[in-house]
């Protein structure tokens, strides 16, 4: 185990994983709903091995007790701010930084884990959401203290379809039957949210249905980190059985199949631990510290536009899984 994270030892690994049989899926989109640019394709055949994954995203409340235990401060806490969807700013907050192309992004003092809009909100009344506004190096603290680690991305893509091949885990139609499956943004984006979904920002990580294998949004909600470095020509050349991903990189991956990425939270960005049944491996949130989960380009245009499971990008949350043997690019390493 890395030094650094020793001292994150000693908590108790969630009594909520799953475990994963080994499988062969597709891994990837080339459809008209995939992103090209993000490296989404080709698509793929990848073979995973068994590994065991939480069920639903890291909690508030889960992660507090980490915080409480260990007195760990997050990135967002030492750097003094992070980015937040303007959105939900009150009308009268002081014009402040936004990020280039993405305006929407504003830059909060006092913007962290638990103030995930700044200094005035607070998180009393979430504790059963994501954590989010945090940075991948936090996800690592959180798994050593856990024993967990993070998925890969082909662990995450394999546990998240569910033997599915389609779109979304309940087949190709965003709404079936008029019937919201998962939390995203409903309206003209970015400037109004109608909410039809049930929800303004993140919701509880129990909301909306479970996929096949019985975990909860995995479209949806917030970005997950994964372990892996980001790299949009990977797919191209990656190995058949459980992909490491990239040797290295300047960020890591994030993944969720989500219809905008804007609004699930500010600075969605969360994780999924788990531990391996078979080669450990360990998937972390990554990409850079206090940022929030980006939205595709700017756009005005209708919403909802939907993301499918095989998304990608830079930034993300947290879903762990046990810690199991070595593997690459771990931030949590097996004790």
């Amino acid at each position: 185990m890395d030094s650094r994270l020793e001292q994150f030892e000693g908590g108790v690994r969630p009594s909520t994983l799953i475990e994963v049989r080994g499988g062969s899926f597709m891994m990837g989109d080339e459809s008209a709903w995939a992103y090209p640019g993000d490296g989404e394709g080709p698509v793929h055949e990848v073979v995973a091995d068994a590994f065991a994954i939480d069920r639903y995203a890291v909690t508030n409340e889960a992660f507090g007790s980490f915080v409480e235990a260990t007195g760990y401060v997050s990135d967002a806490q030492r750097y003094g701010w992070s980015f937040v969807f303007g959105g939900f700013l009150p009308d009268d907050f002081p014009a402040t930084r936004g990020v280039v192309g993405a305006e929407w992004w504003r830059q909060v003092l006092g913007a962290d884990w638990r103030h995930p809009e700044g200094p005035h909100s607070t998180i009393e009344d979430r504790m059963d959401h994501p954590v989010v506004q945090v940075s991948w190096t936090d996800a690592q603290a959180f798994c050593a203290w856990s024993g967990t680690r993070l998925p890969t991305e082909a662990e995450w893509e394999y546990a998240a379809r569910a033997g599915t091949s389609s779109p979304f885990p309940w087949g190709d139609e965003l709404e079936p039957g008029g019937a919201h499956r998962m939390n995203v943004f409903q309206g003209r984006f970015p400037s109004t949210n109608t909410m039809a979904d049930g929800f303004a920002g993140t919701a509880p990580v129990n909301a909306f249905a479970p996929n096949e294998f019985g975990l909860y949004n995995v479209t949806g909600n917030v970005w997950e980190w994964c372990a892996d470095w980001y790299d949009p020509g990977y797919y191209a050349h990656s190995p058949l059985r459980d992909p490491p991903g990239p040797v290295g990189g300047t960020h890591r991956v994030m993944r969720v199949g989500r219809t905008c990425a804007t609004t699930r939270i500010v600075g969605d960005i969360a994780f999924r631990p788990g531990r391996a049944t078979s080669r450990r491996r360990r998937r972390v949130m990554s990409g850079s510290a206090s940022w929030p989960i980006l939205s595709r380009p700017a756009r005005d245009r209708q919403m909802p536009f939907r993301y499918p499971l095989s998304s990608r990008s830079r930034n993300a949350t947290v879903r762990r899984i046990d810690s199991g043997q070595s593997g690459t690019n771990a931030w949590c390493s097996p004790s």
